[in-house]
């Protein structure tokens, strides 16, 4: 990405300036919250990989391949794909149940404290 300064041929009105010294004041004043909620989101994505991984390899140390999977399952292959390699990022807990299910595991969701 490349940045490129913009330049104007002329000066802003006091108004305009105002305009972006007021949207510049409400963008640093918002940024810390927006960045910690994109960590949560990335912990979140980063356990749900987690969980992704843990299943993949019960199901390789099963010996079983995607196709066994979704036959115990009824989901398609190419979409259990998906979910092993991150490419579906936010699948439901029915599924994560599903899948757990048809390696022999249970799925166990609970909450601790922010």
């Amino acid at each position: 990405m490349t940045i490129r300064r913009i330049s104007r041929d002329r000066r802003l009105t006091p108004e305009e300036a105002a305009k972006y010294k007021t949207v510049r004041e409400q963008i640093a004043q918002e940024l810390p919250e927006l960045i910690a909620r994109h960590h949560d989101r990335m912990e979140a994505k980063e356990l749900l990989e987690r969980v992704f991984g843990e299943l993949k390899s019960e199901r390789e140390k099963q010996g079983m391949s995607l196709a066994d999977v979704a036959e115990r399952t009824g989901m398609d292959s190419s979409a259990l794909s998906k979910l092993e390699t991150g490419q579906r990022p936010n699948p439901t807990i029915e599924t994560l149940a599903r899948y757990a299910q048809a390696v022999g595991k249970k799925l166990v969701v609970g909450l601790s404290d922010v």
